[in-house]
């Protein structure tokens, strides 16, 4: 079973592709002109990067907080002082990016519309964040330095007297015994501690704790726009409207209830089928806004792409045949049956059409032809104890399955019973040449 979904699907995605190509290569060409206009909006132009190494050992949290630096209003502000491209430094916000890569290295990147500019850009960018933050340090150096160096005397001047309390106290240890060889191995271990911790606070002193930046060589000039490109916008904006419309189609076709297939059509309207027929555009149609026939010409949009295959008829002969081998099948056995009331919805135009070319076709023969035109909301089929029975016609894809069956439904209300059903479709969207084919005045003209 789901084999067989997958190959009607298929079939049914095929079917658009072929009756449907030119709507959706009209499609497919605005999503690209979309796409053109997007890029112009949205394509980023051309990157380049410039990497700033901080040296020393920075923890996580510091090298965020460079990286926010280097997009700081501060540092736009210089930056658009300094290129004097006529942009303030709020709009070189969205073209301005800092992210932190390995081995600490906060990476600016930068975009704009040419190359030389973007790598002017991110140079600039970067001379400027590494002047700014050597400025904070520099600002903040004197005072933070005399802090420093005042705990640190202090931190030595108590590191001595604990040196000389400790002298003092194993002096006074005199007697040799057990508890006095611990106590003054444990004082020698305390001292020695001591010894090595300001060993190490007098070498943080001499390195400092300040890292250093250093910018890792001018920015590349790029060869080529960045993605998404307007090739990319232009792609993209074809394919995504391209399948909009083959996903409309079928949306469309799904939720449209309509019969369009033959044996549904018969089967709902409680009858066999007796044939199927094709009809020409009436000349109402030919009478619509030449816009509307222009367009409808070059999409090929007059002739419903969901409905089955049916070959046209080559001429009005070859097409007054076919509709009499469909009054030929009409019959119970014994014969032909004498009167025919035809059941056609008011509504239905390709079906009227259907229903004058048949009535053309059989005014030399029998059966005789009564047509009945009944509104599809309520339909009425009058009293005719003379006929065998009704003859149902009805346009493909015209008729839900519940409006047929509210159809025969009504023939049975009138005693009559359903002879068959003729399905008719339109196969052309030319108007018949004069004298071709009966128009609808016909049909209203012998109906009942």
């Amino acid at each position: 079973m789901a084999l067989n979904d997958d190959t009607v699907r298929l079939s049914v995605v095929g079917r658009i592709l072929r009756r449907r190509w030119r709507v959706l290569a009209a499609l497919a060409a605005l999503g690209a002109l979309v796409g053109a206009g997007a890029s112009l909006l949205f394509s980023p132009g051309y990157q380049t990067v410039s990497n700033v190494l901080l040296q020393g050992a920075p923890d996580s949290s510091e090298l965020m907080t460079e990286a926010q630096v280097a997009t700081s209003s501060v540092v736009l502000d210089r930056t658009a002082q300094a290129l004097a491209w006529g942009v303030p430094g709020p709009g070189l916000r969205d073209s301005v990016t800092a992210d932190v890569a390995e081995g600490n290295i906060v990476a600016i990147t930068a975009e704009a519309e040419t190359p030389e500019k973007a790598r002017q850009l991110a140079d600039q960018i970067a001379k400027e964040y590494v002047s700014y933050s050597a400025q904070l340090i520099g600002g903040t150096a004197d005072a933070a330095s005399q802090i420093r160096q005042e705990q640190e005397d202090a931190l030595r001047r108590q590191v001595q007297e604990t040196n000389d309390r400790i002298t003092d106290l194993a002096a006074d240890v005199r007697t040799v015994t057990v508890e006095s060889v611990q106590v003054r191995t444990q004082l020698e271990t305390l001292r020695t501690s001591l010894t090595e911790a300001m060993a190490k606070l007098d070498e943080l002193d001499g390195t400092g704790r300040q890292a250093q930046m250093v910018v890792m060589g001018p920015a590349e000039r790029p060869a080529a726009p960045a993605a998404p490109t307007m090739t990319h916008f232009i792609g993209g904006g074809a394919i995504v409207f391209f399948l909009l419309g083959v996903l409309g189609h079928l949306v469309g076709a799904r939720v449209d209830r309509r019969l369009r297939d033959e044996t549904e059509i018969a089967a709902a309207a409680g009858g066999p089928l007796l044939g199927s027929v094709d009809v020409r555009a009436a000349p109402e149609d030919a009478a619509a806004p030449a816009s509307r026939r222009w367009w409808s010409k070059l999409l090929k949009t007059d002739v419903p792409w969901n409905l089955s295959d049916l070959n046209a008829s080559a001429d009005a002969a070859s097409r007054e045949i076919r509709y009499r081998r469909v009054l030929s099948r009409l019959g119970d056995g014994s014969g032909v049956f004498a009167r025919v009331l035809v059941l056609v919805a008011d509504d239905d135009p390709v079906a009227k059409r259907a229903v004058a070319q048949l009535v053309s076709a059989g005014r030399d023969s029998r059966p005789e032809l009564r047509v009945v035109m009944v509104d599809p909301e309520r339909p009425t089929v009058p009293d005719d104890n003379d006929s065998a029975g009704v003859l149902l016609v009805v346009a493909s894809g015209s008729r839900t399955g519940w409006e047929l069956v509210a159809l025969s439904g009504a023939a049975a209300d009138a005693g009559q019973r359903v002879l068959g059903a003729v399905v008719a479709q339109r196969t052309a969207a030319v108007p018949a040449p004069d004298g071709d084919e009966p128009v609808g005045d016909q049909v209203v003209a012998g109906s009942a």
